[in-house]
Parts: structure tokens; sequence; C-alpha cells
């Protein structure tokens, strides 16, 4: 056994003790992260936490570091997605105490994004990740169409209210958060319009939402399904290898 198997691979004894330990930090590393903001926590316990935080930090900078150490390609794995997430769980950490300044310390709000790290574990994100790959360039597709119609929403609303509304609707830009909020169809209701050709519009655009946020759900509900089918036969041929293992010997 070697450490590539420990580090990459949940098949054995010691991978999947290297993997539980990982999930049992990240876990605990989260629920200390909100204990920390309580307001009359005792010096001792602060201590704790803090000492508790630098130990995790640490064992999350090895891991990142063995992780690095034992990828085929090095520099791939560090711009890969899961790399990122790795290297997130712990820099916030290190340019916390290198730039002990207010203006930076907002830097520290991103150790929730350690949460992330757990996405390595489950094969429910990876089918996720294997699902966005194979419709990446419908959404793209779609992603750019979407802005076109944001943008022609918010020029129109603000030509058919600008003069009924001249506060709320002042300019494009003031325009463009009733586009994003009917686009989306949350509506907040802060900014609508009076005219008749705006409450029009606003109904075209309503119904053009619905196809925003539907499309996309159903290129990633099939996606998805694929996802699943490719999983449940990579299972069925290891399933079928196994027994051809087990007749031979």
């Amino acid at each position: 056994m070697n450490l590539r198997q420990i580090v990459e691979e949940d098949d054995t004894q010691a991978g999947r003790v290297f993997d539980r330990t990982i999930q049992i930090l990240v876990v605990a590393s989260i629920i200390a992260f909100p204990i920390s903001t309580l307001p009359k926590l005792s010096h001792l316990v602060r201590e704790i936490l803090q000492w508790f935080e630098f130990i995790v930090v640490v064992l999350f900078t090895i891991e990142y570091g063995l992780r690095i150490y034992v990828s085929e390609h090095r520099l791939r794995f560090v711009t890969s997605f899961f790399g990122i997430v790795d290297l997130i769980a712990i820099l916030p950490y290190y340019l916390g105490v290198a730039l002990d300044l207010r203006s930076v310390r907002i830097i520290r709000i991103m150790r929730v994004l350690r949460l992330l790290k757990l996405t390595r574990y489950s094969r429910a994100v990876q089918r996720m990740h294997r699902a966005l790959t194979i419709v990446r360039e419908e959404l793209i597709l779609f992603g750019g169409v979407a802005l076109v119609v944001l943008y022609l929403s918010t020029v129109g609303i603000y030509y058919f209210e600008r003069d009924a509304q001249p506060d709320t609707f002042a300019s494009i830009f003031h325009s463009l958060w009733w586009a994003i909020a009917t686009l989306t169809t949350v509506g907040y209701g802060d900014a609508y319009p009076v005219t008749m050709g705006g409450r029009l519009f606003t109904f075209l655009v309503l119904v053009l939402g619905v196809g925003v946020i539907a499309v996309p759900t159903s290129l990633l509900a099939s996606a998805l399904s694929q996802a699943r089918r490719e999983d449940a036969r990579r299972e069925a041929e290891q399933h079928g290898a196994d027994e051809g293992e087990s007749r031979a010997r």
C-alpha cells in the first residue's frame, strides 16, 4: 500500500480512516466557528477554540500538501475544483495571521466555505459535478441568452416607466434591480410598473422568467440522470469483474 492509495482512494482500511478523519475535522471546525462567536465565552474556552482552529488548519495544510505530492498532474490538481476548495479551507487562517488589520479580517468569513471540503466525499456532489460538465456548453449558451433577456428587460421597463416614475426608474441602471427581481420571478414589490404598457411588458418578462428558471433546471436534471446511469453501469461492471476474479480463484 502506497501513500497515494491512502490519500486518494477509499477502498482500503487506511484510506477510509484518512477520509473519515478529514470529514470529522471539517464538521468539528464548522461547529467550532459559530461557537467562537458567542459573546460570553470564558477565556479558557476561547483559548481552546483557538488552539483547535490552529491544529485543524495545520492538519488541513498537511493534507493539502499530501494531495499535491501524490497527484500525477500537480498543477492540474491545484487549479481544479477540489484543489481550490482545499486551499480555501486553509488560506483565510494564514491571511488573518499575516495581515492582522481590521480591513482584511473579513477574509476570515471564508472559513465557512470549509464546508465545501465535504463535497469531495459525497458521491451525489460528484455526480452533480459530472452533470455540470455534461451540460456545460448548453448552460453557457443559455446564460448568454439570459443576460441578453435581462438587458432587454431593463431597457424596456426603463422606457415604459421613466416618465411615470422618474425616481424609481431614473436610469437603466436603476431599472436593473426591477429586471433581476422580475425575471427571476422573485418580485419584491419595491419597484413595480404603474403604466399599462409597463404592466403588459412585466407580464411578458414574467413569462420569460419561468423559462429562465425551468430550462437550466431541466438540463441539469437530465444530466444528473445520465450521470446516475453511468454510475450504475460502472458499479455493475465492477461487480461483474469481482465475481469473475472470485470464480477464477
